[in-house]
C-alpha cells in the first residue's frame, strides 16, 4: 500500500514502513514498525505513535497515565537526543553538561518557552502540555537543534539505528498510525499513515508510504 503526499519543497526523502502487529497476550498486542529512507537505509529517529480511534474515525481517550519525565541534555554544543517523543503532561529537564552557558528556547505554538543563559540545570522543568511538534534551539549556538514530538497517546516511540520501533501493550481496537521525521516532514505536520485494527488474535500488514513534504533539515555542524 502506497500513500503520496503533496510536495512542499526540496530535500524531501522517502520513508518505507513495514508494519507488523501480533498478539502478546489475550488482551494486548505489540506493534512493530520498520522505517527506511528512499535508498533502503534504516531511518533513525522517526517518531511513531498509534492513537486509539472509534469505529467512526474519531479519536478516543486512551488510558490515563501518570505524567512522565524526560531529559534533553546539552553536550559538546549539541542537544542530546536530537529527537524526543513524549506524552502530553511530561516534564522535561534541560541539563547543560558543557563548560559554557546555553540559552534554550522554543517559538513553536505547541510549547513556547525560554531558558536564558545558564549553566548546570535550571531549577524547574518545562511541562509540555499540548500535542504537536516543538523545535528547540540555542540563542548562542545557531546549529544546535532538537525536536520534541508531543503526543496524546501512551503508545509511542522512535526508531533505532536499525529503523525499528516496537509499541507494546496496545489493547485490541482501532488505531491511527502516525509518523514524523525531521528530514521528511513539515515542521508542523504529522503524517497519518493508515488506520488499523488490532485484535487479540493479532494482525499483519506490509505497506510502503512516500513522504514528499519539505525537509526540516538535519542537525548543524560546529
Amino acid at each position: 500500500m502506497t500513500a503520496n503526499f503533496l510536495r512542499h519543497g526540496p530535500g524531501a526523502i522517502t520513508l518505507a514502513c513495514m508494519l507488523l502487529a501480533s498478539a502478546l497476550q489475550a488482551d494486548a498486542a505489540t506493534l512493530t514498525v520498520r522505517v527506511s529512507d528512499k535508498n533502503g537505509m534504516p531511518a533513525l529517529d522517526t517518531a511513531v505513535f498509534a492513537t486509539p480511534i472509534s469505529t467512526s474515525g474519531i479519536n478516543t481517550k486512551p488510558p490515563a497515565k501518570a505524567p512522565g519525565k524526560a531529559a534533553i541534555d546539552q553536550v559538546n554544543k549539541e542537544f542530546v537526543p536530537v529527537l524526543s517523543v513524549i506524552q502530553t503532561g511530561t516534564s522535561v529537564v534541560f541539563p547543560n553538561r558543557d563548560n559554557i552557558r546555553h540559552h534554550v528556547y522554543s517559538f513553536s505554538p505547541a510549547r513556547m518557552f525560554e531558558l536564558k543563559l545558564y549553566s548546570g540545570q535550571p531549577a524547574a522543568p518545562i511541562v509540555f502540555d499540548k500535542p504537536g511538534i516543538v523545535v528547540l534551539g540555542c540563542n548562542i549556538h545557531d546549529w544546535m537543534i532538537s525536536y520534541v514530538v508531543v503526543v496524546d497517546t501512551p503508545y509511542f516511540g522512535k526508531t533505532d539505528a536499525s529503523g525499528m520501533v516496537r509499541l507494546n501493550d496496545l489493547p485490541p481496537g482501532d488505531y491511527e498510525l502516525k509518523i514524523w521525521h525531521y528530514r521528511a516532514s513539515s515542521p508542523n505536520e504529522i503524517t497519518a499513515i493508515r488506520k488499523l485494527t488490532l485484535t487479540p488474535a493479532g494482525t499483519t500488514a506490509n505497506f510502503d508510504v512516500t513522504l514528499t513534504g519539505s525537509a526540516v533539515g538535519g542537525v548543524g555542524a560546529k
